[in-house]
């Protein structure tokens, strides 16, 4: 495994805690918070199980197939993110941080797979 695999897995595992930690500040005391919250954490966590899933893969194929996956979640990410700071459920400060994360995320990622798209169409 590269060095730059290695690196991306704990930057999606570390993206993956840091919204857990956002998603129990939310608490259940409202619904939007709770649903929003919930499907933040899903997605969050399906970026760096599916970018493990991606590393594994059996061919150039499934890898796209894979890494088309993560970019789907860190996209849906941004969209839970947009959200929660719509309803004002966290301080826009605090999502910040977050936001950028997720926008680099999935732009490595769209990178990987056009890379893979490419390597396909060789």
């Amino acid at each position: 495994m590269s060095e730059q695999s290695e690196a991306m897995k704990e930057r999606t595992r570390q993206f993956s805690y840091r919204v857990g930690h956002l998603v129990l500040s939310l608490g259940r005391e409202s619904l939007l918070a709770e649903v929003y919250g919930k499907q933040l954490l899903r997605c969050a966590s399906s970026v760096g199980a599916n970018y493990r899933a991606a590393c594994r893969a059996k061919s150039d194929r499934d890898f796209l197939n894979k890494i088309k996956t993560c970019e789907e979640e860190s996209d849906e990410c941004l969209y839970w993110l947009d959200h929660i700071e719509h309803f004002e459920l966290v301080k826009p400060a605090h999502l910040a941080p977050l936001y950028q994360e997720a926008r680099e995320i999935c732009a490595i990622i769209t990178a990987s797979a056009k890379t893979a798209r490419a390597r396909l169409e060789k």
